[in-house]
């Protein structure tokens, strides 16, 4: 007789996914929601979401596409109304010209990054990430197949990729840089001049080519501008540089994001794209066109905003003892917290972060999230400054609890 078939109830994930857990910031702000929920007392300064309200003249966009009927399926890559907005933007506030058939939109910047990725690398294929990074980067490039390389960038050079490190990390298998800037969760922003030594160095190595997430091109400080690497010479057909709305106009639950890259690699973008999910919605789409259109005088006053909120926070977390790194670019600040988890007896980062919300009233996240939890980022809390000024104030009331 033969033996029974053995079976289990026990659900058994893909190999692919056997080393990607829960995000620490999707974890850590789920415990924050859940005690606000119980009537607990808790700021949250972890998600990186701004706290102002979409402008009017793109929800109405939105209402009027939705009205006339725009709620049907779109071209997959984008409706030639938005690509055209698109090829607009980097014309005009970048001084990079691409045809319509190198622009795709998709489902917010991150399902551009994950479609490039599924669309270029091999098993073994090699993604140089410098850190500290956004959480998403390497996760993304181990479930395509390919090997994060990560490379720390120190503190010293302002958390910037150095051409020295990135020459060490280049190997035969290297298919990609992927770089960020300004960048989460430090600021960290690239000038020109910080880019020319690593473009030397790509010239010089024509296999490797650049993912650039570019999301907060609008929001630098201190009279900074934001220079594309894509329009320094020898990288535009070699470059993705991919941006979208939800950081500049404050609609992060919309998921409209779009890139820039040759014909070529757009094409293979589109084709993973296809099996994944159609065009992003469409009435989104429509609004996401007027967002494109806004003025000068829009960016400026979002960066001024952005800038006074980081002073004030800064001041904060500096007078409730963190050590602080003041970003140039983004709205987070990346603080060293050793002496507080050596003080409250906190065995890393991520217990002093849960110590944060019950004890302080405060969420924030866990340097580790962003260094794939290497020892470099065990000591290190990063808080998000895009609230009232009464918010970040109260915050830093409760933050200098830590001290006494």
């Amino acid at each position: 007789m033969n033996a029974p078939l053995q079976t289990s109830s026990h659900f058994r994930p893909a190999t692919r996914l056997s080393s990607i857990g829960v995000s620490e910031i999707l974890k850590i702000t789920g415990l924050a929601t859940d005690l606000k929920r119980q009537g607990k007392d808790v700021i949250i300064l972890g998600t990186g979401e701004p706290d102002f309200d979409t402008p009017a003249h793109i929800k109405d966009a939105a209402a009027r596409a939705m009205q006339a009927g725009a709620t049907k399926y779109t071209a997959l890559d984008g409706t030639p109304e938005l690509k055209s907005a698109i090829r607009a933007k980097f014309r005009r506030d970048n001084g990079l010209e691409f045809a319509q058939d190198e622009i795709t939109v998709s489902s917010g910047a991150k399902q551009i990054l994950y479609n490039a990725m599924m669309a270029s690398l091999d098993p073994g294929d090699e993604v140089i990430i410098p850190t500290p990074f956004w959480v998403s980067y390497a996760d993304i490039v181990l479930i395509a197949g390919g090997q994060p390389v990560l490379v720390p960038c120190s503190e010293a050079n302002g958390f910037r990729l150095t051409a020295g490190d990135l020459e060490a990390a280049i190997t035969p298998r290297t298919r990609w840089v992927m770089l960020n800037s300004p960048s989460n969760p430090t600021g960290a922003a690239f000038a020109e001049a910080d880019y020319r030594p690593i473009l030397d160095l790509l010239l010089r190595h024509q296999h490797v080519w650049l993912i650039v997430d570019d999301i907060y091109e609008h929001i630098v400080y201190d009279g900074a501008g934001h220079t594309p690497i894509a329009t320094l010479p020898g990288m535009a057909d070699r470059t993705v540089t991919i941006s979208g709305i939800s950081k500049s106009y404050s609609v992060t639950g919309w998921r409209v994001g779009y890139a820039i890259a040759s014909a070529e690699l757009s094409l293979g973008i589109r084709r993973a794209h296809d099996f994944i999910t159609v065009g992003a919605p469409h009435p989104l789409q429509e609004a996401a066109v007027t967002a494109l259109e806004f003025p000068d005088s829009y960016y400026t006053y979002l960066r001024e905003s952005y800038q006074a909120r980081r002073d004030l926070l800064f001041d904060q977390v500096e007078a409730a003892g963190f050590i602080a790194w003041k970003p140039r670019g983004a709205y987070y600040i990346l603080t060293e917290a050793a002496h507080f988890m050596k003080r409250y007896d906190c065995p890393d980062d991520t217990a002093f972060a849960m110590h944060l919300i019950k004890e302080v009233g405060v969420a924030t996240v866990p340097g580790s999230s962003f260094y794939a939890h290497a020892e470099l980022g065990r000591t290190k809390i990063r808080f998000c400054f895009p609230k009232t000024d009464d918010m970040l104030i109260e915050a830093g009331r409760r933050l200098q609890k830590l001290a006494r």
